[in-house]
Parts: C-alpha cells; structure tokens; sequence
C-alpha cells in the first residue's frame, strides 16, 4: 500500500502560504497503515496535473490533491479529472441545495459561477462538505483511488476523517499487513542535542520501531513510529518504549501528539479548583492570549496584567521601589514581587510572572539578552527560576512563555 498527496496552488509554489495540508494528510494516512510516499506541489498548471495523475494511476493505490475546485478560471481541478479519465459533468441536486442554502444563511446572492460547483464528474462520488460550497471528488478506477478535496484546511481537514479515511479502510481491508502506530511524545526545557545524549542508545530504547526528534523553538517533540500485527500489540510496544524514556527524561516530558501546555494546566486548575493569575513584563500579554485560548478558561482565569515599565510594576503589582533600584527590573526578587502581586491583586490561588531581556538591545555583561525570571506564587510559597533564552526576540518570548507555563503545570501537580 502507498499513497500520493498532489497540492495545488501557485501560491504554495511562491511561498505566500505553507503548506500544512500535505502534512495532515500524511499524518491522518499513516495512522489507518498507508503510507505516503510521494508529496508534491504543483502550481494552476493542466500539463503539470495530467502528469501527475499518469505517475499516479502506474505507481501509488491512493492519490489525494488538494486545491483547484473553487469557482474561478485558475481552478483546474475539475476539468483536468474530466479530460484524463474522459467524464462529463453532472449536477448533483442536492449539492447545489446546499450551494444555495449556505449563500442565503449569510444573506448573500449566490454568483452564478458558483452554480458549477454542484456540477461533479458522472463517474464519481460526492465527498460532502459541511463547511463550504465545493464539494469533494472521488474516483475508483482499476484498484486505485483518486479523491479531490478543496484547498481551505478547515473544509478538508472533517472530509478526511469524516469520508476519505473510512472508505480507504473499508476499499483495502484485505491489503492492510500490518497496523502502523504513530505517537507523538512532548518534551520542554532542554535542547535536542541535551535531550539526545540524556536518552542514549535509541535502538536500546526502540528495539526495530522508529524514533524521530522533531525541535521547535520552545518544545522538542519525539515521534514514535511503530509496524505491529496489530493495535494491541503496537501499544503494547510503545508503552515499553514510553517506560524506558521516562526513565530517562521524564522531568521534561509533558504531554502527547496534539497536547497544548495551555490546555494542561487548564484542565489541573479546575481539577484542582483553582484561580490563577498572571503578571508579564518580557512575554508581553502572550501567556494571557495562550490561556483564553483554551474554550472554558473563564472557569479558573482571574486576569492578567502587563506591567512593562518600573512604574507599572510599582502602582498595578506593588513590586517595592528598593527591590527594582537595588535588584533591577530583571531579578528574581522582581519576579517574586510580581507573582505575588498579581496572586494578591486577583485574589488568585496561584500566579506566575515573567520579567527578562528579550533583546536585541538592551542587555549587558551582568544581564545579557535572553535573560529571563519567572515567578511562582501560592499561599504556601514564592519563588523564581532563573533562564538564558539566547539573543532572538522572538524565540525568547515564545520559550520565556512555555517555562512559565511548566513551571506552573509542575506546581499544580505538586498542590
């Protein structure tokens, strides 16, 4: 079994947008045990399609593209299935009832060119979208698959679960060998080649499976692939490897595949049925924008306060006048304040508070950009951590932000 993802677009090809759906349904086809071998982006191009669409009907049992099916003249999609698999167009009623009817829900007249898009191959399927007016395309034709899905992430993203998954799962029932298990392990707070050396010898740890280190700036995720007979058996695998790890790492890691720190402590707060409270300086609001993010976090998020000048940190946190001209604005003393300021101010059961030198200017020798303080506060304790972030603004602010919110998903395990 193996599978092609074709993306079309010119503007995937000149760098206007990224390409994020190749990756999902990469990821979303390896989980059900097939593959992908392939990935390609090609731009509004006839020729470059038909070609595509050859090398897919002699090489690969799945092809999958994305983008060409809107209304306008450089949505090729549909007329390049037509030509290579020599179709014609049909309407299909009840796509166009609801063309019509998600036009007249925004109180919009519907275009006349949106009227094509109910049109679809006679030899094909409708795959539905509940979230826009193109509809999905898919075709069978001696064994092989070919399934056309809009360009938009969030009207592909339900397709593929929804339809293109569990027709591929019922289509090669019979083909599947193996079962492929993938798991995505979340680590913070040590870098890639920090974490390489803590875990040693990787086949030690994986045995035959796979074990990729994927880093960003703030969290270093390790991707564990796994071929069993089986589910059962490939999470027996992986809780062999995740034992193994943990005892290796297990201070660093905090979370699964698709896990949000934000969300983690959002879920201890009110398991815990706590209120928590925020002051900033360095991270500039992004801690607060992370957390209301999370759907529910009215439930245990009092507010938070940006103090970014001395005096703002004096009048809104009650930081002490002779802690900032005796410590600095960058302190842990200063960090101290402002957590329990902010704990007290919103009468919080916890805060945390952030205070450092983001850069590029602004350090010195004793206090170098990159250089960050993050408080902690309860009623039984205060404290402050002490990092080095390096000299990039915005990788500071993004790492400033997640130790923060570590440290206090590590305290509220501990409450």
């Amino acid at each position: 079994m193996n599978a092609k993802v074709i993306s079309i677009g010119d503007e995937i090809l000149i760098g206007q947008i990224v390409n994020t759906n190749a990756s999902f349904i990469a990821e979303k086809l390896y989980s059900i045990g097939i593959p992908v071998s392939k990935i390609i982006t090609i731009g509004d191009n006839e020729q470059d399609l038909l070609d595509e669409l050859k090398e897919s009907e002699e090489k690969f049992d799945v092809t999958i593209i994305t983008g060409g099916l809107g209304p306008t003249h450089d949505d090729l999609t549909k007329p390049v299935l037509l030509k290579y698999f020599n179709d014609e167009l049909v309407i299909d009623e009840k796509v166009l009832k609801h063309v019509k009817k998600m036009f007249a829900s925004r109180n919009v007249e519907m275009p006349k060119s949106n009227i094509g898009q109910a049109e679809v191959p006679k030899n094909s399927r409708v795959i539905w979208n509940n979230n826009g007016t193109a509809p999905g395309i898919w075709i069978e034709k001696n064994n092989k698959v070919y399934a056309a899905l809009p360009g938009v992430p969030y009207e592909m993203k339900p397709m593929v679960t929804d339809f293109v998954l569990p027709e591929l799962q019922k289509i090669f029932k019979d083909k599947f060998d193996n079962y492929y298990f993938s798991r995505t392990i979340l680590t913070t707070g040590i870098s890639e080649s920090a974490l390489f050396e803590k875990i040693g010898d990787i086949k030690e740890i994986t045995g035959e499976n796979k074990m990729a280190f994927l880093p960003s700036a703030d969290v270093i995720r390790l991707r564990i692939d796994i071929k069993a007979k089986d589910k059962k058996s490939a999470e027996a695998e992986f809780n062999k490897i995740q034992k193994k790890l943990e005892a290796k790492i297990s201070e660093y890691m905090f979370g699964y595949d698709e896990d949000k720190m934000e969300k983690l402590i959002g879920d201890l707060l009110i398991k815990k049925k706590l209120k928590l409270a925020v002051a900033e300086s360095c991270t500039g609001g992004n801690i607060s924008f992370l957390i209301v993010n999370i759907p529910g976090s009215s439930e245990y998020y009092l507010g938070g306060v940006c103090t970014y000048a001395n005096e703002a940190k004096q009048k809104m946190l009650g930081v002490k006048k002779e802690t900032l001209e005796s410590y600095g604005a960058v302190s842990e003393k200063t960090a101290i304040e402002m957590a329990e300021g902010a704990r007290k101010e919103f009468k919080a059961d916890v805060a945390i508070s952030t205070t450092g030198i983001a850069g590029p200017a602004g350090g010195t020798e004793a206090k170098p950009v990159g250089l960050v303080y993050i408080g902690y506060s309860d009623k039984n304790k205060s404290f402050a951590e002490k990092f080095y972030f390096g000299d990039n603004r915005m990788k500071n602010i993004s790492r400033a932000t997640i130790a923060a919110m570590n440290i206090l998903r590590k305290e509220l395990l501990k409450l």
